[in-house]
């Protein structure tokens, strides 16, 4: 007996057999450990910026450099507000009988938050190395990091998702 995957996406996986409740359960508890390790990463670098802005070079920043750090801020917050919904979605709508579409839902939630977990990242970076070893290095350097980002975390599982024939 084949199950469809809550989206509707296919079929469960060969040799698991469960309901879609079931499979909707399973999916939730895996998505909602994901985000826990995913929101240290959030956590870290939102303390490593709160602690900038608090140093004695901060102003020294140029206007490059200071609008770097606001932005790579607000990205930091942004992907922590956009990874905790999934969390919220399931307090909110828990015994409603939702799960299937909250599993849906927070799925691409993770994805979003994701895409700017790495911006935000990619902008700690950018910051880091306009200091330490000057813009054109910074770009060069972040240009780099953010061409490993996507293909670690948004390339690599959507060529692997593809079925091999």
């Amino acid at each position: 007996m084949s199950h469809t995957t809550p989206d509707g996406g296919g079929p469960s996986p060969i040799g698991r057999e469960e309901t879609p409740e079931e499979r909707a359960d399973r999916n939730l508890v895996e998505l909602l450990q994901e985000l826990r390790v995913v929101q240290t990463g959030v956590q870290i670098v939102f303390a490593f910026l709160l602690g900038v802005a608090f140093t004695s070079q901060f102003p020294l920043l140029d206007t490059f450099e200071r609008t770097t750090y606001v932005v790579t801020l607000l990205l930091t917050v942004v992907s922590s507000a956009v990874l905790a919904t999934p969390v919220a979605l399931h307090r909110g709508l828990f015994h409603r009988g939702a799960k299937v579409r909250i599993v849906a839902l927070s799925a691409r939630l993770a994805e979003i938050g994701l895409v700017f977990l790495a911006l935000a990242l990619n902008g700690a970076v950018l910051l880091l190395m306009d200091v330490v070893l000057g813009r054109t290095a910074a770009v060069a350097i972040t240009a780099a990091t953010l061409v490993m980002f996507t293909g670690l975390w948004f390339v690599l599982p959507r060529a692997l998702r593809r079925p091999t024939s």
